[in-house]
This record gives structure tokens, C-alpha cells and sequence, in this order.
């Protein structure tokens, strides 16, 4: 059975470096940031065009790295088809403010977050 394709939704960026991210995006590709704090630290909301939403995440992350966020019907079923399929769960599904997300490591390489928002 062929999976329906999911869309892209949020990118987000993982960074030790914050201020320098937010520099060098708005430089770069005129991405304006707007600063949220939150119990968990400080997040940029990232206005990306072409109704995709984005973020920086300051973290103690060994290298920054971008993470896409695809939006999928049911988090469980997703997050369990990844794990058939041989990948890593990084982060068990977990309900935010806004909806529930997974993350996880693709066999080949790679990290994908899964997002079911709240309806």
C-alpha cells in the first residue's frame, strides 16, 4: 500500500546560535523573525512565504540542523509506520498547545518530524 503524500508544513531550524541564525536568514533569504519565549526558552517564529511557517530553536544541539515538519492525519499510526520501516523514534508523540508532534530518524539519515495539529 502506497502512503498518501503528506505536505511540509513548518521548518525549523535547531541551533547553538540564535542571535547569528537570526542575522544570517533575514540577511540572506529577508526572513523577519518574531521572538516567542516559552517555559522550554527562547523560539524565533519564522515567516517563510508561500504559507509555510517556520522557527529557530535555540538548543544544545552538537550541529544546527533543519527539520522539517510534515502533517499527518493520525501521530500514532505515523510515528508506528516510521518504526516499521526502520526508523529512530527520536521523540515519542507528545501534545503541544497546538496539536501533537514525533520526531524521528529516517534509517538512511536524516530527521523528520510528524505533526497532527488540533481541529
Amino acid at each position: 500500500m502506497r502512503p498518501t503524500a503528506n505536505r511540509v508544513v513548518h521548518l525549523e531550524l535547531h541551533t547553538g546560535d540564535l542571535a547569528h541564525a537570526r542575522e544570517f536568514y533575514a540577511r540572506i533569504c529577508g526572513w523577519s523573525a518574531e521572538r516567542v519565549d516559552t517555559r522550554n526558552g527562547s523560539y524565533l517564529a519564522l515567516e517563510l512565504g508561500g504559507g509555510l511557517s517556520g522557527g529557530i530553536v535555540e538548543c544544545l544541539a552538537e550541529r544546527s540542523l533543519w527539520l522539517p515538519y510534515v502533517e499527518v492525519a493520525e501521530i500514532g499510526e505515523a510515528t508506528r509506520r516510521a518504526r516499521l520501516l526502520g526508523a529512530s523514534v527520536l521523540l515519542d508523540p507528545r501534545e503541544g498547545p497546538a496539536g501533537w508532534r514525533s520526531v524521528v530518524a529516517a534509517p538512511a539519515g536524516g530527521e523528520l518530524a510528524f505533526w497532527q495539529p488540533k481541529r
